[in-house]
């Protein structure tokens, strides 16, 4: 895929226009493109890269309190609010893309117990960018990650957000 130019251009928008386009690139937390917008936009991030990696920076430079907040605000893959139909509109293409939506009973329960090992070993969910995933691909991450240290995992579950934020925007410029 090229990186062609996101319309409208980002560096061009102003605040309220550039969060209301990008607040939600980040699960639930507009602060990220808030700040993004703050730091100062210029044509370099008029594309999905460019914007990325802008808003990533932000993420990435974020205090450890503010980092966990944006992993919390995720979901559980194949979790209870995929099944209710309770995921945003970006999380449930991606879960759907990946075939979590297609799992069977076993694999459902082996998820469910999955996500709650996580959740008890590292306080957030499991994150991880699913796009070209397959369901059986994200349960060997998810055993695998399960042997990190809660550092090395946030560390991990920024760098999949940061990926995950890349897809969306470029998505977007798809769509």
């Amino acid at each position: 895929m090229t990186d062609s130019t996101l319309t409208p251009r980002p560096s061009q928008l102003d605040k309220a226009a550039f969060v209301a386009a990008y607040g939600e690139i980040y699960e639930h937390s507009p602060w990220v493109a808030e700040l993004a917008w703050e730091r100062g936009l210029d044509p370099r991030h008029d594309t999905p890269a460019g914007l990325a990696e802008a808003m990533g920076r932000i993420l990435a430079e974020a205090d450890p309190e503010r980092q966990l907040a944006v992993i919390r605000a995720h979901p559980d893959l194949a979790g209870k609010a995929a099944l209710a139909g309770t995921l945003t509109d970006d999380s449930t293409r991606e879960q759907a893309g990946a075939g979590l939506d297609q799992c069977s009973p076993e694999e459902l329960a082996h998820f469910e117990r999955l996500n709650g090992a996580y959740k008890a070993k590292f306080g957030f969910p499991f994150v991880m960018a699913v796009k070209g995933s397959d369901r059986f691909a994200i349960l060997d991450a998810f055993e695998a990650r399960l042997e990190n240290t809660p550092e090395q995992e946030r560390h991990t579950a920024i760098e999949q957000i940061n990926r995950i934020a890349l897809f969306r925007l470029q998505a977007r410029l798809a769509g």
